[in-house]
Formats: structure tokens, sequence, C-alpha cells
């Protein structure tokens, strides 16, 4: 039978990369659905409204979650697993209706984004896809490199660039997205025009914006913590630093729980990943959620968040990994 659930305002329904196993309708409040455009990797936000289905793709295709999902207003939701909701489609003609709606609207989008991609390239789709690809590579974002070049050797297993294709794919997976060698970095064709990549600060700002953080991080060893806080925000404020802005943005999330601001820290780092959805920190973010929840004392739901790091980070030796076991450890021996 469907299961009604309840959300709080700032909860995570769920994160890209789930496994998708129920398809949900919102029965009141607001959801926000966070993905990355394919064309920029830049942050697209959709909201769903009340009556509206969400999560139906993924669980229908099964593959995992494509966006992160995430309650803005204190929430209600009824969750359906596939047979329930073909069986509920099959007797009402209006869901139908509606679904194929926002199934058009999303694949009108996709088809926007991917011909401007092709049009950008001016070349043959082989070369053009495979350029993408070393786009993203040269410029870090290996997520959407590793799939570009798995998308490049599915359709072109023979082609011009699969060998130098295959490399880069090998290097990303072997690295775990963390440092690719220059020597791949370096290869292949040249990746699309400059005026297509993101504005850097010039190296005068960059080195103003990164003194400004490390003696914001100097406070924090001080115990300045709200005024860590505030040099971290005005950092991220003005931008002109990506790196050190995404840095920043963590710091600030950190800064509150060590305020003793748990619930504030919460919906801080809970807005913060719908942004940052592939931040380097992010275990660390859903730890300090975890350690704000306990301190709540909503022993599940912190319980929830440490199981969520066990399932994302593989090494086993990994710092945040430890601190997450022994908080589980500890919860169970507390329960």
């Amino acid at each position: 039978m469907p299961v009604p659930l309840q959300y709080r305002s700032g909860s995570v329904i769920y994160f890209q990369g789930d496994a998708a196993e129920k398809i949900f309708i919102l029965q009141s409040g607001q959801v926000n659905l966070g993905y990355q455009d394919i064309e920029t990797g830049e942050d697209i936000h959709d909201t769903v409204q009340p009556g509206e289905f969400f999560g139906v793709k993924s669980s229908l295709g099964r593959y995992p979650r494509e966006e992160n999902a995430m309650a803005v207003k204190d929430t209600a939701v009824m969750a359906l697993t596939v047979p329930e909701f073909e069986a509920l489609t099959q007797t009402n003609t209006r869901i139908i209706m509606k679904m194929l709606k926002v199934f058009s609207n999303q694949l009108r989008r996709v088809h926007h984004q991917v011909s401007s991609l092709l049009e950008k390239t001016e070349e043959n789709p082989e070369r053009g896809l495979f350029n993408v690809g070393e786009y993203y590579l040269k410029n870090k974002r290996f997520a959407q490199a590793k799939y570009v070049f798995s998308r490049y050797l599915t359709y072109y297993p023979s082609g011009y660039n699969a060998s130098q294709a295959a490399k880069n794919l090998e290097a990303i997976e072997a690295q775990g997205g963390r440092s690719v060698p220059q020597s791949v970095l370096n290869s292949g064709p040249a990746a699309p025009p400059a005026a297509d990549a993101p504005a850097r600060s010039s190296p005068g700002q960059m080195g103003d914006t990164a003194k400004a953080y490390y003696d914001a991080v100097s406070m924090i060893s001080q115990e300045k913590y709200q005024q860590a806080y505030l040099s971290f925000k005005k950092i991220v404020d003005a931008n002109e630093d990506q790196e050190y802005a995404a840095k920043s943005a963590y710091e600030m999330g950190r800064c509150l729980f060590l305020l003793n601001k748990f619930d504030d820290s919460i919906k801080y780092f809970t807005g913060m990943i719908t942004k940052y959805p592939r931040h380097p920190e992010l275990g660390s973010c859903l730890y300090f959620m975890g350690q704000s929840y306990e301190k709540l004392n909503r022993k599940d739901q912190a319980a929830t968040f440490y199981k969520k790091i066990l399932t994302m980070v593989t090494d086993e030796d990994d710092g945040i990994v430890i601190k997450s076991k022994r908080a589980l450890k500890a919860l169970a021996g507390g329960a």
C-alpha cells in the first residue's frame, strides 16, 4: 500500500545517486529538485507543487536518482512502489496526461541543451561529444567527464578518439575523481573556447582571497567562531574565486555547528548540498548534519546521515568513515 510520509522543512527526501525504489506524490508543502545542467554544469532547481509526482523517471527506468530532493516547507508526501504507481495510472487518465506534460517539458529542455552543445562544437557529433568530455576533464569536473566519455565509448566504440576516451575514463576511475595525472589533462584535442569556461580571478585577487580564507581558518583555531563565520561569508558573497568560495561555504556550516546553532547548521548544510552536490567535503557536511541531529536528540535522523556516509565513501581508512562508524556504534550502545 502507498505509505504517507512527513518531512520537516529543510529535510532531504533523497540524494542524487540513491537507489530509486519509490515514486512520490506531493500532498502538501513544497519540494525542490536540484541537479546539474548537462551543458554548463550549473546547478538547476525545479519546484514540485502539491498534486505533482516526482522521482518517476529513475524509478520506472530503474537507475539511480539524478537529482537531490529537498523539502523547503513542512511537507507531506505519499510514497508508492512502481507496481502501485502503474496500477494507479491505469485507472486515472488525468494522471497520465499530467505526467506526459511534465516529461514533454523536460525533454524539450534536454533537447535545447544538447542542440546548444552541438552548435558550440561546430564539428561532427562524434568529435563534438569527445570535446565536451575533454572540456569537463580539463576543468576537473570529473563526474561529468566520466559520464560523457562513457557515452562516447557506447556510441563510438571504434571511433577516432576511442583509445583516448578509454584512457581518460580509466584515469578518472583509478583516481576516484580526486586527481587525474597531468599527462592525461594535457592530451587529446583542445577543449572548447575559454569563453565557455567559468571565469577565474586574477592572480592578485586569488592571493587576497586565499589570505582571507586562511585568516578565517585561524580564527576557528582561536575559537572565534562568529568572527570566522562572518569572514567566510564575505568570501562566499564576493565569489571572486570559486574554489575558495566553495571551501568557505563548507566552513560557514562548520562554524554554525561550533556555535551550537544546530538547527541553523542543519538548514545551512541542506541548502549547501543542494548548491554544491559534488562538493569535496560532502561527507563532512553529512557528518556535521548527523552530529547536529544527535545534539538535538533526534538519533534516528542522525543515524540515517551516518549510514549515508558509509554508502558514499568507500575508503575504509577515510577519517569521515571512521568517525561515522564510531558515531553509529555509540548510538547503538545508547539505544
